[in-house]
């Protein structure tokens, strides 16, 4: 079975301050994101990849640079050894790129985000429905199974390096959960998730590991009060949030 390292860039300035990002140009990783995309490629160094892919948002190359780097052991050039591939760039979300997640929650869509998200497209020019954004994230994954399986054979591993809200997407289909679902699943900055696609169904072996200690768990109360400043308790962050502190 085809073997998937499921990752999300690192942290970008936009997490930190709370604007969703979108596929606006120029949003890179931060001195922690760059950090975290290091950490990650050292951890990961030894599994064997047939392919390193990456959205074309500078934050997944970059991230996604940095793994192969660390598997080249020299730096190399962004995009060196990583392919790109546009269905798993990050939902496009019209009207709401650019803006604070602060700001948007008093938008009426908000709740059809957070609660019926199969029914939510964005507003404005280019915006996309969530079910679009994992129907083509799904065919991408799909279409690179098959293609690595058919070149290195069953037990391929492979990476792709997405967005929280992508990344989300594909783990609720592997679970065999309904979009409407997929805000109950938290996907942290550069954080590894792993998915094995056997012949009949796949299994979800790694889920948000960060390879950290325990301080965000034990910082979560202070995080959950600083968030209800802006949303909701019990809200998802759109594009993904910033991660423990």
């Amino acid at each position: 079975m085809a073997t998937l390292l499921l990752v999300r860039h690192g942290r970008t300035t936009a997490n930190s301050s709370g604007v969703l990002a979108g596929w606006t140009p120029g949003v890179h990783l931060d001195e922690k994101g760059r950090e975290q995309a290091a950490s990650l490629a050292r951890r990961i160094a030894a599994v064997p990849l047939a392919a390193v892919v990456s959205s074309p948002l500078e934050r997944c190359r970059e991230t996604a640079a940095e793994i192969a780097a660390v598997r080249e052991g020299t730096k190399l050039a962004l995009d060196a050894g990583v392919q790109v591939d546009d269905r798993v760039g990050e939902c496009h979300y019209g009207d709401w790129t650019g803006q604070e997640i602060k700001k948007l929650v008093k938008d009426p869509l908000w709740p059809v985000v957070q609660n019926h998200p199969s029914a939510a497209v964005f507003p404005g020019e280019g915006g996309e429905a969530l079910r679009d954004t994992q129907n083509r994230a799904v065919a991408a994954v799909r279409d690179w199974n098959t293609r690595l399986e058919a070149e290195h054979g069953p037990d391929v591993r492979y990476l792709v390096c997405s967005h929280g809200d992508v990344v989300k997407a594909l783990v609720a289909d592997a679970l065999g959960l309904h979009l409407d679902l997929f805000q109950r699943i938290v996907v942290d900055p550069c954080s590894l998730t792993v998915v094995q696609y056997g012949r009949t169904r796949p299994f979800v072996a790694r889920l948000n590991d960060t390879g950290g200690g325990v301080e965000g768990l034990a910082s979560a109360p202070k995080r959950r009060r600083r968030a209800a400043k802006t949303t909701a308790s019990d809200d998802a962050v759109v594009g993904g949030g910033a991660g423990a502190p």
